[in-house]
């Protein structure tokens, strides 16, 4: 069964579908733009680290809360999770790089990149944001592990690096008006 919408606005005829296959909700779920964090730390292997566009804020001011869905078969997540805290850095403008050989296999995922240790966390520098976080919760959701991450410590960049966006599969840049 297909239902037809109507914008009254853009004139533009949606339809609704029952295709709810991966590659559908893949393309449908790019539609919504979203920041890209890279989580890492310093672990008894070494650093570990990964990029993540299904990061979000807010979750709870109190107690501080963040939020990030890891796929159930990440290699790097075991190693995160056990790590005293987690450097999440909401990658600005320009570091589409970055976002792309931290989410490669088989590399250095470190390799040349400007970083900032805390303790354990570790941070990626021109970002827009960084927190230092410690592992709040696990939930498992699906081929995903949705994680509450506590919120210890922060320092916002806003004001000197805006964020970069990832939209359609594309890492994007904001337009400022």
């Amino acid at each position: 069964m297909t239902t037809t919408l109507q914008a009254h606005e853009s004139h533009t005829t949606a339809q609704l579908s029952h295709d709810i296959s991966p590659l559908s909700l893949r393309s449908a779920f790019g539609q919504f733009p979203s920041g890209v964090a890279a989580l890492a730390a310093s672990t008894e292997q070494g650093y570990a680290g990964m990029a993540a566009s299904s990061f979000t804020v807010g979750v709870s001011l109190d107690p501080p809360l963040v939020s990030v869905a890891i796929q159930n078969h990440s290699e790097t997540w075991p190693a995160l999770r056990d790590a005293d805290s987690i450097g999440i850095s909401i990658l600005g403008q320009g570091q589409g790089s970055i976002a792309r050989q931290l989410a490669a296999k088989g590399i250095d995922r470190f390799e040349g990149l400007d970083l900032e240790t805390h303790d354990a966390s570790i941070f990626i520098n021109h970002a827009a944001l960084w927190l230092d976080t410690t592992v709040y919760a696990e939930y498992p959701a699906g081929d995903h592990i949705m994680v509450l991450l506590q919120v210890n410590n922060l320092a916002d960049f806003t004001n000197i690096h805006e964020p970069l966006v990832f939209h359609k599969s594309q890492f994007r840049n904001l337009e400022i008006n």
